[in-house]
């Protein structure tokens, strides 16, 4: 005869096991999981997606790039799908603080590199086969050399990408900007790391680099940031997938700060008045594992 606490035990058990099993086979949504990394190898692109030289008159160097933003992410099904009619997966906060509409810096989501930007979780609503990716970056920093009365000095250079930013302040270690107010693309801010040096000042419209080889069939906006790359094979989503999808976006910053010469040596020289024409990222190429 079985003995009522060997029958209270076996139920408790049983209970325990199903139960268990039931949370265990409970499955988790799969995630899209986006990177940003930066190649300072990667081929130097310009507006148009081609290859790309300084221009005579000018000088770049390749910054060591520490962090960056973006304000909006796309998967675009073909080269003929407009801005805006792919699959829209992250567009980041705006304000109109600064008295037009702007991409709020104070909520913007800065990663490093190869840290994890965006995780998404795939719904069927996102199934598809996807050629290419718009990325609308916002802001960078990293570390740039300046050469002032004969010594070479390294500094942080924090960048303005996106169409328009409202910025309340921002710092660069111990040194504080204060703006307060909406800046177009193009502002730029930068501090000695050594030296009790800062200074900002402002790219002439237009000059930011922004490679797009969609031109002819898919623009991006005058003063946008929209970078556009193509993946090596398409990625493919069913909507329902069982593992995560990562994708990486590698961005070239192959001699991506550029400025005006005026001592024609490849050093920029801003105290002898050279001034920055383009800090824009040159490409991008996006690779998945699924």
């Amino acid at each position: 005869m079985i003995k009522l606490t060997t029958v209270i035990f076996l139920l408790t058990i049983s209970y325990g096991f199903f139960s268990c099993s039931s949370e265990d086979g409970a499955t988790e949504p799969a995630n899209l999981i986006i990177k940003i990394k930066f190649d300072s190898n990667q081929i130097r692109l310009n507006n148009l997606g081609q290859p790309s030289v300084i221009p005579d008159g000018n000088a770049a160097q390749t910054p060591d790039m520490k962090n960056i933003s973006a304000h909006y992410l796309e998967l675009a099904p073909s080269a003929t799908t407009l801005l805006g009619q792919g699959k829209v997966l992250y567009h980041a906060p705006e304000t109109d603080l600064g008295d037009s509409m702007a991409i709020d810096f104070s909520q913007a989501k800065i990663v490093g590199q190869n840290e994890v930007f965006l995780t998404i979780p795939i719904t069927p609503q996102m199934a598809g086969s996807y050629e290419w990716v718009r990325l609308s970056l916002s802001y960078q920093s990293g570390k740039i050399q300046v050469l002032s009365q004969g010594t070479t000095y390294t500094g942080t250079l924090d960048s303005f990408l996106g169409y328009n930013t409202y910025i309340g302040t921002h710092s660069i270690g111990n040194n504080v900007f204060p703006v307060n107010g909406n800046k177009l693309q193009g502002y730029w801010a930068f501090a000695l790391d050594s030296f009790p040096y800062m200074t900002s000042g402002q790219a002439p419209a237009g000059a930011t680099t922004v490679p797009n080889p969609l031109f002819q069939t898919s623009p991006v906006p005058q003063g946008s940031c929209v970078v556009t790359g193509k993946f090596e094979n398409s990625l493919a989503l069913v909507g329902n997938e069982k593992n995560d999808v990562v994708v990486t976006l590698s961005l070239s910053i192959n001699n991506s700060f550029e400025w005006t010469e005026v001592n024609t040596d490849g050093k920029y020289e801003p105290s002898v008045g050279e001034s920055v024409v383009d800090m824009g990222i040159r490409g991008m190429i996006p690779s998945f594992v699924q």
